[in-house]
């Protein structure tokens, strides 16, 4: 049953043009018919409960014409369990159709299957709607035992595939973490220059005499070459032993530094050592740059000698003392310290570009907002994103997916219309929660004298908001229809209610339905928060959900 709100005058002289208007559309269809037929037809109008009823649609139309059958779950309240091939026939330029459907109830009563649509071509056939009656299955209870009703069982939820994250998650980290630990953290073995590195520098002065012989300088009389590892030798040795400025001092600086070493009793040096690794150091000077060429068995013997000086350097070293093993031992503790700490540096730096790069790229893909919602939490996003629930409310049902179970609340009946009214009322959250649905049904079983009046209705609706504590609510009104095609009207806006012991108002949208028929009303109630991308895509999903029956039905 619809209703109109504006009032239509209609003028006597217009009754003669609106009388041509309907031959004319007559004459249209009865045209239109004679090219296409549409009829359906059952094989019975009495099963029992769970037995099959095939259903069949003829169509019979002209070969050019494109044929669109209904799908899906139209025919509620009966079920649909089956729906088989098309069967096409083909008669010179016509085509007859067949398409068979098997329905079902497995509830006893009667029940109207509903008109179907079928389209064909631009143009929309509607057939009969069919009574059915099904009846229950008789039981003889005195060879069929009776049981007590079994428990509640609970149902595990459905996992998901959040264990799929969580792996890649984990395989992530662990391969960060691995690279982290094998470039950084562990513990790399040692090169040949750094475990030679690593010896006293008596045992490196003697290795690096020992690869002098090994080289091939002298076979390829390259004695500027050999002189220069061999004083480098020397000089390295002294500068880590003797005089830490032995490598930039050039060689009479040295010779003298060691002279005022030895007078000054600091090291107990002979005369021949000095005068010896003077010798060798002039030598090698003038091979650098006089290019003097001295003989091989003069640079053997040089060699031989700086061997044996850097023995008698030794030999002549004072034993360190406590304090200076100390100090090298807090040396050697500061730098794997300062290693650590670098290390340490490193692995922070390097996490937290992970982070951020792994924040930015995820809010390119998501969107920023999104992404923090998802670390931080959103009221409104866990409810998209969660299980929702497909039920149906009342009777007549009202059939609607929402993200949490409807609760059954128990309304108060208005004094005087307790034998006429019967409520049903399923709600979740309130008006002041940051989200609420309410489905109500009201089934009058006296019809009020003049009809439902849905106008009156949805103020009162609107005077129950104030009730609560709604104020400057805004109203908004327009038609809705479902899905399934229930017309009804569409009431929402904002409206605003204060905060308790805050001092405080908030804004919220609102969202009313009211449907319709000869002695029900059905009407939905729904509010969420303003400014919420979440919410809407709540709401939006909620009002695609929502199936009545028509009132054409």
């Amino acid at each position: 049953m619809r209703y109109d709100f504006k009032m239509i005058s209609v003028d006597i002289s217009d009754l003669d043009l609106r009388i041509k208007r309907f031959f004319s559309i007559v004459l249209m269809l009865g045209s239109f018919f004679s090219f296409s037929q549409v009829t359906s037809s059952v094989d019975t109008t009495l099963i029992k409960i769970g037995e099959q009823i095939t259903y069949k649609i003829q169509v019979e139309t002209d070969t050019t014409n494109l044929v669109v059958f209904s799908e899906g779950q139209t025919f509620s309240p009966l079920e649909m369990i089956a729906s088989l091939d098309i069967d096409t026939t083909k008669n010179e330029d016509r085509y007859q159709l067949i398409k068979t459907y098997g329905l079902t109830q497995f509830d006893s009563g009667v029940y109207t299957i509903p008109r179907q649509k079928v389209l064909i071509g631009d143009q929309t056939f509607l057939t009969d709607s069919v009574r059915v009656e099904v009846k229950n299955v008789a039981v003889d209870t005195t060879k069929q035992g009776l049981y007590d009703i079994k428990p509640i069982v609970e149902v595990q939820k459905k996992s998901g595939d959040w264990w799929k994250y969580l792996l890649l998650t984990l395989f992530i980290i662990g391969l960060v973490g691995f690279l982290m630990y094998w470039f950084i953290w562990r513990q790399k073995p040692l090169t040949e220059e750094e475990k030679i590195a690593l010896l006293p520098p008596y045992d490196r002065a003697k290795l690096a005499l020992k690869k002098l012989d090994e080289s091939h300088y002298l076979e390829q009389s390259e004695l500027k070459a050999y002189y220069s590892e061999l004083t480098l030798i020397i000089r390295k040795y002294l500068d880590e032993k003797v005089y830490d400025h032995s490598l930039e001092s050039t060689t009479d600086e040295l010779i003298a530094r060691l002279h005022l070493l030895k007078e000054g009793n600091q090291i107990e040096l002979s005369q021949e050592t000095i005068k010896n690794i003077e010798n060798i150091l002039k030598r090698a000077d003038l091979v650098k740059f006089a290019r003097s060429a001295p003989d091989t068995a003069l640079a053997e013997l040089d060699r031989k000698t700086i061997d044996a000086e850097i023995d008698h350097v030794r030999e002549v070293l004072p034993e360190p003392t406590e304090e200076e093993k100390l100090m090298d031992e807090k040396y050697r503790e500061a730098l794997a310290k300062k290693k650590k700490r670098r290390k340490i540096i490193t692995t922070t730096v390097i996490s937290i570009l992970l982070l951020i790069m792994t924040f930015a790229g995820f809010s390119i893909k998501y969107g920023f907002n999104y992404v923090v919602d998802t670390l931080m939490g959103h009221d409104s996003k866990e409810l998209l994103e969660g299980n929702w629930v497909s039920s149906q409310y009342g009777y007549p049902p009202v059939t609607i997916s929402t993200p949490r179970v409807l609760k059954r609340m128990e309304l108060p009946v208005p004094e005087g219309n307790n034998a006429s009214v019967n409520m049903t009322s399923f709600s979740y959250g309130s008006l002041k929660d940051d989200f609420s649905i309410t489905v109500n049904t009201t089934f009058f079983n006296q019809v009020p004298e003049g009809g439902i009046n849905i106008e009156k209705i949805i103020e009162e609706s609107l005077n129950g908001l104030e009730d609560q504590g709604a104020k400057d609510i805004v109203t908004l009104n327009e038609k809705f229809t479902t899905p399934n095609g229930a017309e009804g009207v569409k009431t929402y806006g904002t409206l605003r209610f204060d905060v308790s012991n805050t001092g405080r108002s908030v804004e919220v949208n609102y969202i009313m339905l009211h449907f319709t028929s000869e002695n029900v009303l059905q009407q939905m109630m729904l509010s969420y928060p303003t400014n919420d991308t979440y919410a809407e895509k709540i709401i939006d999903r909620i009002l695609n959900s929502v199936e009545l029956k028509p009132e054409s039905e």
